[in-house]
């Protein structure tokens, strides 16, 4: 067979995928069952597989019996046996005697690949894994999944021209022989040509900069997905497409009956209209003539998205009671690609409204600096503060998904903790480093979160108070066997300063809680002053260990133990521990816990926790 130049687009292949996954959708539930003898293994199931689609009821005996024998002589000869005796009973149950007989052996073998391919790694691995060699018994499995396998590497790595010049599997079954000959060509590998961006707002240079590919390397198709999904990360686009223009034979042809593909007919919109010509001629063409430059140019084509977005969010937790967000969300405000945030959080004890201003850099997924403000109230027992703060800071995302930012905040807190009023304001720089993974995102069944801050704070500078503070998270999540759910975790939090009592609130460390110590109220513990009211502590330390089982698809049954303090000392007596069960329900808003906790050093206590909302 000649090397033939292959166009595929998406509809073509997603034609290819569905429309099998369509046809067993829709098979009968029925199944033909048989006790099958003088075979096993592997050979006895891909027998049975064959039959089991059969609806004895449609068939007479003796078409029945035609198609038993059909079926299980193609299933055998799949493995080699073209020559089986086959016995069959249809007297229920349906029995079948198989004796399969000599197994075809390969005399000769040949694979062979011409084109720029030869030098390629890819394919040379999947020659070098090939299972068959001369003197092997006869598989088609191997054979065929080679035969994909090179076909796929072809449109992946940019072989546009491929074809197999000749693919043969020659079968004499009366000498218990095969030759297999398989000559692929694969033709010159394409690169990668001009990038032609349109429908965006964004400065097409801040695209260009994103891309993870330049002019003039090989073409390879993970390249170009990834580029899609990075733009698509942005936030600056409602939709992104990322294609291969596969030079002009799409262009020149006449539309088929139906219409192209849509996908093609946007990115070249822009293009000028040029004479078209039938699909055979510029075939006939193609062949005289072959063309010599293999460059591929990329077409983005991009929609903004909505530059104002609004969520409003409703919850519930035994902490803070109802509580209500609202989010104005500004994914874009100018060509640069700088966006805004605002939200507003509204609780019993607790009510602020914070922005975010973002000035991405080169690389805007990973490089970006930040303008965060906001103002903050709070009036929860033995804690009254009302705090404004801005902060500038300047944030890095390493390849590892590590999150590191550099921050200085200033402060202004006026508070009254413990009955003991104050008002500060605090000039400090500092630096995190953080880390979150999960999979899926709604409901992790692995994951793990992980941070680190350390800031301080000096009168040198003008703060009121001076200060090294250090907080340090750390939260794993992991499954086995898809039932049995397992978290873990720990926080630790530690303060060195000559002066506590100018620490506000917001600083200083309490513990207890749906997220902290369960058994316990919200941040009810930490050192208390001689008026009996908390005070806050300088160290806090917490822990978690959770075992969760699925009970019945998105239910789930806990039970856990929780332990932690905040207190002056490190190396505290006497921490408080609380243990208890729960539910959990994974709903459509998301995963809703409920616990019934125990505090250890309470007796016959109890204390309900309920929250909705993600753990990490």
């Amino acid at each position: 067979m000649g090397r033939q130049r292959r166009w595929r687009s998406a509809t073509q292949v997603a034609c290819f995928i569905i429309l099998p996954l369509c046809a067993a959708s829709v098979m009968p539930a029925w199944a033909l069952t048989a006790d099958i003898s003088g075979i096993d293994g592997d050979v006895e199931a891909n027998v049975s597989a064959y039959l089991e689609n059969i609806d004895a009821e449609q068939y007479t005996d003796v078409r029945l019996e035609a198609e038993i024998r059909s079926r299980t002589q193609e299933a055998l000869r799949v493995f080699g046996y073209y020559e089986p005796d086959i016995t069959i009973e249809l007297t229920p149950p349906i029995r079948l005697t198989i004796e399969p007989g000599p197994r075809v052996e390969i005399e000769v073998l040949s694979i062979n690949i011409e084109g720029d391919a030869q030098d390629d790694p890819p394919f040379q691995e999947a020659l070098d894994n090939f299972p068959l060699s001369e003197g092997d018994p006869l598989r088609h499995a191997p054979w065929d999944r080679l035969r994909t396998q090179f076909a796929g590497l072809a449109i992946e790595r940019g072989y546009f021209d491929w074809g197999f010049t000749d693919r043969r599997m020659e079968v004499r079954p009366y000498l218990q022989s095969a030759r297999l000959y398989m000559d692929f060509d694969s033709g010159t590998r394409y690169r990668f040509g001009r990038v032609n961006i349109t429908g965006s707002h964004i400065d097409p240079d801040r695209l260009q900069q994103m891309q993870t590919f330049e002019e003039n390397d090989p073409y390879l198709a993970e390249s170009l997905a990834t580029y899609n999904q990075r733009l698509g990360e942005t936030g600056w686009f409602k939709s992104v497409t990322v294609r291969p223009r596969l030079e002009t034979a799409q262009e020149l042809t006449i539309t088929p009956p139906g219409g192209g593909d849509p996908w093609f007919s946007e990115a070249t919109a822009s293009q000028p209209q040029r004479p078209l010509i039938s699909s055979a001629a510029l075939l006939s063409v193609l062949n005289i003539n072959k063309r010599d430059n293999t460059t591929l140019p990329i077409d983005v084509s991009v929609e903004p998205a909505d530059r104002h977005q609004f969520e409003v969010g409703i919850g519930y937790a035994t902490d803070v009671g109802p509580r209500l967000r609202f989010s104005w969300h500004q994914p874009w405000i100018n060509s640069l690609g700088h966006s805004l945030d605002h939200d507003l959080y509204l609780s019993a004890p607790e009510q602020r409204f914070t922005g975010v201003y973002n000035i991405p850099l080169e690389d805007p997924l990973r490089d970006s600096y930040r303008l965060q403000y906001g103002i903050r109230n709070i009036d929860d027992s033995d804690t009254q503060s009302l705090e404004g703060s801005v902060e500038v800071a300047r944030r890095w995302q390493f390849e590892n998904d590590w999150v590191q930012t550099l921050y200085f905040r200033t402060t202004y807190e006026d508070f009254t903790q413990g009955g003991e009023a104050d008002e500060v304001w605090l000039f400090y720089p500092g630096i995190q480093w953080s880390r979150t993974r999960t999979r899926p995102q709604r409901f992790p069944l692995w994951g793990d979160r992980q941070q680190l801050s350390v800031e301080y704070s000096d009168r040198i500078w003008g703060s009121d108070a001076k200060f090294t503070r250090v907080t340090g998270d750390t939260e794993w999540i992991r499954t086995i066997n898809n039932d049995n759910r397992f978290s873990a975790r720990l926080s630790i939090g530690a303060i060195e300063t000559d002066d506590f009592s100018k620490l506000p609130p917001s600083l200083r460390f309490f513990a207890g809680g749906d997220r902290s110590v369960r058994g316990y109220s919200y941040e009810s513990l930490s050192p208390r002053n001689a008026d009996g009211r908390l005070r806050g502590g300088q160290q806090m330390i917490t822990s978690s260990l959770e075992y969760q089982r699925r009970v019945r698809e998105n239910w789930w049954g806990a039970t856990f133990i929780d332990t932690g303090d905040a207190f002056d000392n490190w190396g505290p007596n006497d921490l408080k521990t609380g243990a208890g069960v729960g539910v959990r329900w994974i709903s459509p808003v998301g995963p809703i816990r409920l616990d019934v906790a125990h505090p250890f050093d309470h007796e016959d206590a109890f204390r309900l926790h309920f929250s909705i909302g993600p753990e990490f």
